[in-house]
């Protein structure tokens, strides 16, 4: 059986992606970027081939993409996390869309056309507030498990205002709210809120908007709040956080096919 791979190096996450000839998804695998991008590369690579059953040798193409793409030395293409995400969010929702996407150390709002064509694009100023560097920071510092964090801001009661729009200053100020002893739960939701406010903020979110990214994948309820911010549902895509990779994959699919 001919299947394609896609790779997305980020700064926070790797992921790999392997679908067959009709873009279906094999496998996926995430897992940490740590500081040799390289070996996770070969990592990811041979993790999802084995997760897919799929030998080396019956991979027809494979196109790298993220931050440390240029790190993988053995694809045959590598496309910017722009081109990948539109055709990985295109390839659920083949209509215009502008797609919100929160990764690890940036955010990125991106509008596709019809045709899934890149209309324009937006990325957030060089700063980690407001993308998933700054949750996972806030989590350390309180002493939270990551993966409670949705859950936690799902049972909240109310929500505290955060103030600052720097990560350091925020961590400050959040850390007082802990001293003060107000509910954890409404901090967490307050941090939510601030991340939607940034990305709000960024760019016009007009038509249909799907949200894609880690964040969203391990925390819904930042869609839904985003869904608030703007009055009307935000879409996800099923795997948000392995998007990037799936669009490698099946533009390594389309690259045969042209």
């Amino acid at each position: 059986m001919i299947s394609f791979v896609g790779i997305d190096i980020g700064s926070t996450t790797a992921k790999a992606v392997v679908v067959d000839q009709e873009g279906s998804i094999l496998a996926q695998t995430v897992q940490r970027s740590g500081y040799d991008f390289a070996a996770v590369a070969r990592d990811v690579f041979a993790k999802v081939l084995a997760k897919a059953e799929v030998e080396r040798e019956t991979v027809s193409g494979i196109v790298a993409t993220g931050y440390g793409r240029r790190n993988v030395d053995f694809t045959d293409e590598q496309r910017t996390e722009i081109f990948c995400h539109a055709r990985g969010v295109h390839h659920y929702f083949p209509e215009p869309v502008t797609v919100v996407d929160i990764g690890g150390q940036d955010n990125k709002v991106i509008h596709l056309g019809a045709s899934g064509e890149r209309l324009s694009f937006t990325m957030n100023r060089k700063c980690a507030a407001g993308t998933g560097a700054f949750i996972e920071e806030i989590a350390y510092r309180l002493d939270l498990p990551l993966g409670e964090l949705n859950r936690m801001a799902e049972t909240a009661a109310s929500e505290v205002t955060i103030g600052s729009f720097c990560t350091v200053f925020s961590c400050t100020e959040i850390l007082g709210m802990a001293r003060r002893g107000i509910p954890v739960a409404g901090i967490i939701k307050g941090v939510f809120r601030s991340v939607v406010k940034r990305v709000a903020e960024m760019d016009a979110l007009e038509g249909k908007i799907v949200m894609t990214g880690g964040v969203v994948d391990h925390n819904p309820i930042v869609a839904r709040m985003l869904g608030e911010a703007v009055g009307r549902p935000v879409a996800t895509p099923p795997h948000p956080q392995a998007i990037g990779a799936l669009g490698a994959a099946l533009i390594a699919r389309d690259m045969q096919e042209s």
